[in-house]
């Protein structure tokens, strides 16, 4: 061995922590196995990411199938309550038809009725009147 210089005589802990760890990785051999799994772990995410992307288009794809579906109901609904309005509306005026007959018959019957007592009242007056 030469004679060492005064700067080389003096290392820091940090240079000799660095060069213990090159050292070390270089013997049990991390810095080649570490890059490998590293890029294997980046493809599986990858791969990971873009099933979980097309997992999501086709969940909403089928949200929206569904919500077309549900708008559809609703439209149906929407049909259904129109055709019970007019229902509604026929029920209505038949029960108007049905109250203006009944007027009418109640006039009727009230006219007959009070032409039938002024006949009874006047064959009681011509009755009592020849006795």
């Amino acid at each position: 061995m030469g004679t060492l210089t005064e700067d080389e005589r003096f290392v820091s802990k940090d240079e000799v922590r660095k060069i213990v760890e090159e050292e070390i990785r270089k013997l049990l051999g991390y810095g080649k196995y570490e890059k490998i799994d590293i890029l294997e772990r980046l493809v599986r995410i990858e791969e990971e990411i873009k099933h979980l992307r097309e997992d999501f288009n086709l969940l909403l794809h089928q949200v929206d199938k569904r919500f077309e579906q549900v708008d559809k109901r609703f439209e149906q609904i929407d049909k259904r309550f129109e055709q019970v309005d007019k229902r509604f509306e026929q029920v209505d005026k038949r029960f108007e038809d049905l109250q203006r007959y009944m007027d009418k018959r109640f006039s009727q019957m009230f006219t007959f009725m009070s032409l039938g007592f002024t006949v009874l009242a006047v064959l009681m007056s011509v009755y009592k009147f020849i006795k």
